[in-house]
């Protein structure tokens, strides 16, 4: 009998797209347990729910990845022994944030959300976010290809305006080529930044590559959080992660949060396929990458920072 997930690669090579409930693959859940004491109060930082069925994805999406479930994401959380969760709102939605907010309203007063937003997005609209939880907005400029520091100042500059007066951040999802090109502009801003995922650092090329001694610059600064959170697809050595990581809480430990990146879509289209075709989730074991902060961080007093306090005063929980 076919697994579900040999199912789901037999029915996209034969060129079907399936959103019935029965045809989707589950998304990755920890086969690791966790090694270490997690702080209570512990956050997620950053995770996504996608629910096509009831909310359909974005016409204009670069990849189209497969459904997560709020109940799923309880799961994951409950085997981490994680309480908070910051729910992001991913590009295939576009500035639609209702899945965000399905999502937040199943986990109650342990959820938080970073929405995404665009000129069309009024000050009500904004007030209504307000209401639901949110506590940032997202500029997903890696995804899409945006590298042109011009193009991505402008839009920083945008979005800073629009939420200056609500007590928010700027999320960013960039290069460290753009960071290193508007560094004084992020170290000017009016608002907090935080910087997805290591800002997408080459793990093979460590802590002197192009852009990373500015980034390393900001946090210590107290201008710019960082996501220690791991992007790639399932890996037996993450070893290229520990001098980063290491760098940049040396750097300044109340400028760092946690996440797993739950559900690790993979936003590449893979050649000769269309973006509304499926991609399968990366299954990536989030307990052993949990482990993984103890050897960044050998200080449990360091660690309550990163996954509770900090946190907890970025998302006001």
């Amino acid at each position: 009998m076919l697994t579900r997930r040999e199912f789901m690669v037999g029915a996209m090579a034969a060129g079907v797209l399936l959103y019935t409930k029965t045809g989707y693959a589950k998304p990755a859940q920890p086969a690791t347990p966790v090694n270490f004491d997690v702080p209570a109060g512990a956050c997620d930082c950053h995770t996504h729910i996608h629910y096509p069925d009831k909310f359909p994805f974005y016409p204009g999406r670069v990849y189209t990845p497969e459904a997560a479930m709020p109940d799923e994401m309880s799961r994951l959380h409950r085997a981490l022994h994680i309480q908070r969760v910051v729910i992001v709102t991913p590009s295939v939605y576009g500035t639609d944030n209702s899945c965000s907010i399905y999502g937040m309203k199943a986990r109650g007063k342990d959820a938080r959300g970073v929405a995404v937003i665009d000129d069309k997005t009024t000050e009500r609209d904004l007030d209504a976010l307000v209401k639901a939880g949110f506590k940032g907005i997202r500029l997903n400029l890696h995804t899409v290809g945006t590298h042109d520091p011009s193009v991505a100042a402008k839009q920083f500059q945008n979005a800073a305006k629009r939420v200056q007066s609500r007590n928010w951040h700027v999320q960013l999802n960039t290069s460290l080529s753009v960071v290193a090109a508007l560094k004084n502009e992020f170290a000017a801003s009016p608002v907090p930044i935080v910087f997805d995922h290591f800002c997408n650092a080459d793990t093979k090329l460590g802590v002197n590559q192009p852009g990373f001694a500015e980034l390393v610059d900001l946090v210590r600064s107290g201008k710019a959080y960082v996501k220690i959170s791991i992007t790639a697809g399932p890996r037996k050595d993450y070893t290229g992660f520990t001098p980063l990581a290491k760098a940049l809480i040396a750097a300044n430990p109340d400028r760092i949060v946690w996440a797993t990146n739950w559900p690790h879509p993979n936003s590449v289209t893979p050649p000769g396929r269309k973006p509304t075709e499926l991609t399968p989730l990366f299954q990536v074991d989030d307990g052993l990458t949990l482990n993984l902060l103890p050897v960044w961080e050998p200080s449990a007093v360091v660690r309550k920072k990163i996954l509770v306090d900090n946190p907890a005063r970025l998302y006001e929980f």
